[in-house]
């Protein structure tokens, strides 16, 4: 269980010069009175922190065609500057959730927004692709200290099972509106300044999270303090570093060269032995008995198909609305508008639903609108009106994400104790990032497997030099590139030879998000609960007069929750 909040003995403060002392001092407990109090505003707090950390994922998406453009970067360079971010930030979760727990979720936090707003300073002046993916790494690092410690401060603060039902809900749907904000957020920037403002934009939020966190934000960690689990790190790190770079580079390589295999092969086995040793050591970083919970591993794989198919999706569609239709950064950002409605008309609700029909039934229905949102999507043409099947794709894509992730995030706290909240939420992030980097990859490797045959067989025949036809598969960007650099007479034909490749990569890397998705809707189904523990349906109203004894009207503090709770503390008629 988690420590009792008491108030905290100015006379005997933790020193030490190290950073692991700092963060202890931070750790010590605060009122439990003075935090009940301000437990909303908290919540509020902590939103602004995440949605920092998940704005990230995508702002930079809409930047992707000026990028190209200004750094000369390739497909496989903006795969990588995506994916950057999310390789290192999905590494490094558990240890960042691992060292919250252990020496204060509130000096995590701290720490992590100090640094990410400084590394957001250096990718705003980067001056080429490999400096900005190295920046982007850095970024991943801090925000891998941000995410989880805000969700296990959460689960900290809200001990009221309905409010932290209501709080979970709030936060994930920040956490969608964080990914459906970010396009316009930077088409915003972009229409007025350059590529870099996308990175400086991040730094004021920081400051404010920073700022109104060292006031409101209360101290945490797990009472147990177990020692640091070093071999737990740099196994976790090394596995889940090794799958996830495999999967970026397996493009270019070829998913059946021997070096993909092998890459394959050492992350399965790095893991394996990282799952050996935490069963083995005392004080693992992870109960890896978690994943024999069958709530605990259909939750979490319903949210990496779900982000799966959306951070695929969004890589694509960003540059479909600038390069297709030629709208400017900011229209293409305003045009992403739906999944920040849908997500956070629909998150709320997710948990309401939840409790009176059940997990079993809105995770699965939320996948499925996704999976019907990828479909329509999958037959948008270069001449598709946003008015029609773009807007109800991405519209059904938004609400089925907003029912997926409120109740399966749900599912997954319900397993864990308290002490472990910032391990176990960092397990629900890793699933989050993963699901997103394995979504990039996937999803652009379909499209670039698509996109470069295609126009190369449009243009044939169209008298293209091969230096200027090889450069133009390169990416849809560096082929509007080659076409402004072509004869008048050849101008128009590379344009719409392009627009042409581009849709055929969309359409069939749509397909693909709609069959992740689909399956994830069969094994929700399948394996999740009906319901939550804690979570039983309403109870139908009872005919006749109720007992009206003055104690049962007015239960002092605490007891009405005993009493709502208990079977044997309710009333009978």
């Amino acid at each position: 269980m988690e420590a009792p909040i008491v108030s905290r003995d100015p006379r005997n403060p933790r020193r030490g010069p190290l950073l692991g002392a700092w963060l202890r001092e931070r750790a010590t407990p605060a009122d439990a009175d003075r935090v009940h109090a301000r437990r909303w505003a908290i919540l509020a707090v902590l939103c602004v922190s995440v949605f920092l950390a998940v704005v990230d994922n995508t702002i930079v998406n809409v930047a992707l065609p000026s990028i190209s453009r200004q750094l000369h970067a390739a497909t496989s360079d903006l795969q990588w500057i995506v994916d950057a971010y999310s390789l290192v930030f999905a590494s490094l979760l558990l240890v960042g959730g691992s060292l919250g727990d252990r020496y204060g979720r509130k000096g995590a936090l701290q720490v992590g927004l100090v640094a990410f707003a400084g590394f957001s300073a250096f990718a705003g002046l980067s001056g080429s692709t490999h400096v900005l993916i190295v920046a982007r790494c850095l970024m991943g690092l801090a925000a891998a200290l941000i995410f989880p410690a805000t969700l296990a401060i959460l689960t900290s603060t809200f001990t009221d099972a309905k409010e932290r039902a209501a709080a979970v809900g709030v936060w994930t749907g920040i956490t969608g509106l964080g990914v459906a904000l970010g396009p316009i957020t930077g088409g915003l920037l972009l229409q007025h300044f350059s590529w870099g403002s996308v990175f400086f934009a991040t730094i004021p939020i920081a400051v404010l999270a920073l700022a109104l966190g060292a006031w409101l934000v209360p101290t945490s960690r797990d009472p147990a303090a177990p020692r640091l689990d070093l071999v737990g790190f740099v196994l976790s790190i090394a596995g889940v570093g090794a799958v996830v770079y495999t999967t970026i580079e397996a493009p270019a390589r070829g998913w059946s060269a021997p070096v993909t295999l092998a890459g394959y092969g050492a992350g399965v086995a790095v893991l394996a032995a990282f799952a050996a040793w935490e069963r083995r050591v005392g004080e693992p970083m992870l109960d890896i008995t978690l994943f024999r919970n069958i709530r605990f591993s259909a939750a979490s794989f319903s949210i990496t198909v779900a982000f799966f198919g959306l951070f695929g999706f969004i890589f694509l569609i960003t540059q479909y609305f600038q390069i297709v239709h030629g709208y400017s950064p900011l229209s293409a950002g305003l045009r992403t508008l739906p999944f920040a409605l849908g997500v956070g008309a629909a998150a709320p609700v997710a948990p309401i639903l939840a409790r009176r029909l059940g997990t079993k039934i809105v995770v699965p229905a939320g996948l499925i609108l996704m999976g019907a949102g990828f479909f329509i999507a999958s037959t948008l043409g270069s001449a598709s009106a946003y008015f029609g099947p773009v807007l109800v794709s991405m519209v059904l894509m938004a609400i089925g994400l907003g029912l997926v992730t409120a109740p399966s995030t749900g599912a997954i706290l319900a397993v864990l104790p308290l002490g472990k909240a910032g391990v176990g939420s960092a397990v629900n992030d890793v699933t989050r990032e993963l699901g997103g980097t394995f979504g990039v990859a996937v999803v652009g490797a379909v499209f670039s497997t698509v996109y470069g045959p295609r126009l190369a067989q449009l243009l044939h025949g169209a008298g293209l030099p091969a230096p200027a036809l090889a450069a133009a598969r390169q990416s849809p960007a560096a082929a509007l590139q080659v076409a402004e650099r072509a004869p008048a007479s050849t101008h128009a034909v590379i344009i719409d030879a392009a627009n042409r490749a581009f849709v055929a990569g969309l359409s069939r890397g749509s397909l693909v998000c709609a069959g992740v998705v689909a399956l994830g809707a069969v094994f929700a189904f399948l394996v999740l609960p009906r319901r939550l523990p804690g979570t039983p349906p309403s109870p139908p109203a009872e005919p006749g007069p109720k007992p009206s004894l003055r104690a049962a009207e007015n239960p002092p503090p605490g007891l009405e929750r005993v009493l709502s709770t208990h079977p044997a503390g309710r009333p009978s008629t």
